[in-house]
């Protein structure tokens, strides 16, 4: 195996395995719901609280150059190994305690040196193939969200040992990043302006990039937390109480796992087909399923899991080909600043949708709850079509818009 194969493995490795974190605490909502008084509103914060750390740590990142100015496996490994801590406090404290929200916000800070680090350092191994790279990573983002709810099932609803396993996971992947190697690509990026700031709305490209990866957030976070507590509601006329919550944990991983396959093949076609291409197509497949699956509350589970998979693989695979996007189309020493606050901003937008489904469940009921999440698709094809109207868009994908 060549080292930039090897280092490309371990790379993609240590993201599955520390990104088990982010869902680790949301993953035993729907158990917890089951077994003790935890409320709808409680899980949001679960979550919630993981994002808001991201969007400071990614911003704080930023200003301080800390992956410009030290190298990018000791800054994973040692996010990772914080993140790891954080969460497995959180068994010794316990999930009553006031200490769990700071504590999964501490998870999320940590976890921005881990995501947008692994993207940076795969990047740097690039050779006109970027979008298949970020979609590996993309991918590997989705399978470490998805393995906590595996952890659940396989635990037989225990919390404990989903978030141990979790913990275990992020401490074995912040050894596995220190034997990659940096690509010949690596180079360090501008430092943090006050200006590029006006460049996220002032870039007209860049800002149909980004419009697009806003639409996307819209829908995706707030469908993986509650995801879960959907199907365990829907499989309750089917199967006892405890049984509709572990089956929906493993439903909740083949659905989110789903999104690893899907950034992967979108990323290969749009190297090959162009960017706003294939995001349109895959905005336009998981607007659907998010008016449709309602639909299908009172069905029968194999039907409801069908389209639940199929959305599971669309609302992932055009993740990484806005990123992808921004960075062929910003200016070169614009690049890191442009990617940081383009996540930061599109993982605050979660908060809004995340907080937002608990109402509109008890408002609407499950048949229409998912509905409001298609206007982030609809939106963001929108924005795609412009981008791919204005003359820059041959920036994207050597050509190809």
């Amino acid at each position: 195996m060549t080292v930039r194969a090897r280092s490309l493995c371990l790379i993609v490795l240590a993201q599955v395995l520390a990104l088990s974190l982010w869902f680790s605490a949301t993953a035993v909502g729907p158990a917890l719901r089951v077994a003790a008084d935890i409320d709808a509103a409680t899980v949001a914060y679960f979550t919630s609280a993981v994002q808001a750390g991201f969007v400071c740590g990614t911003l704080l990142f930023a200003i301080f150059g800390v992956a410009d100015r030290f190298d990018g496996r000791f800054v994973f490994c040692f996010c990772a190994i914080i993140g790891a801590l954080a969460n497995i406090a959180i068994v010794g404290v316990g999930l009553a305690s006031d200490a769990v929200i700071p504590l999964r916000f501490l998870t999320g800070a940590a976890l921005a040196g881990v995501y947008p680090v692994g993207m940076k350092l795969a990047a740097g191994w690039a050779k006109g193939d970027v979008g298949l790279l970020v979609g590996l990573l993309v991918g590997a983002l989705t399978v470490g969200s998805a393995s906590p709810h595996l952890f659940v099932f396989a635990g037989d609803l225990d919390w404990t040992l989903a978030l141990s396993a979790a913990s275990a996971s992020a401490a074995v992947a912040a050894l596995a990043i220190l034997f990659a190697k940096e690509g010949p690509a690596t180079r360090r990026a501008a430092g943090f302006r006050a200006r590029d700031i006006l460049a996220y709305w002032t870039d007209k490209p860049v800002r149909y990039a980004n419009f697009g990866y806003l639409g996307h957030m819209w829908e995706l976070y707030a469908m993986w937390a509650w995801i879960g507590v959907f199907l365990a509601a829907a499989f309750e006329a089917h199967m006892n109480a405890p049984d509709a919550a572990r089956y929906a944990a493993l439903g909740t991983f083949a659905i989110v796992a789903m999104g690893a396959p899907g950034a992967v093949l979108a990323g290969w076609a749009a190297d090959r087909i162009g960017r706003t291409a294939v995001t349109s197509l895959s905005l336009a497949v998981s607007g659907a399923c998010a008016l449709t699956i309602g639909f299908l509350f009172d069905a029968h589970p194999a039907a409801l899991l069908a389209v639940a998979l199929l959305w599971g693989f669309a609302i992932v695979a055009d993740s990484a080909q806005f990123s992808a996007s921004v960075a062929e189309l910003a200016r070169p020493d614009r690049v890191g600043a442009m990617l940081t606050l383009q996540t930061s901003v599109g993982f605050a937008l979660t908060l809004l949708t995340i907080h937002a489904m608990p109402a509109l469940a008890d408002l609407l009921g499950w048949r229409y709850a998912f509905a409001p999440l298609a206007i982030g698709p609809a939106l963001g094809i929108l924005a795609m079509q412009r981008l791919r109207r204005m003359p820059e868009a041959t920036k994207l994908a050597g050509g190809r818009r």
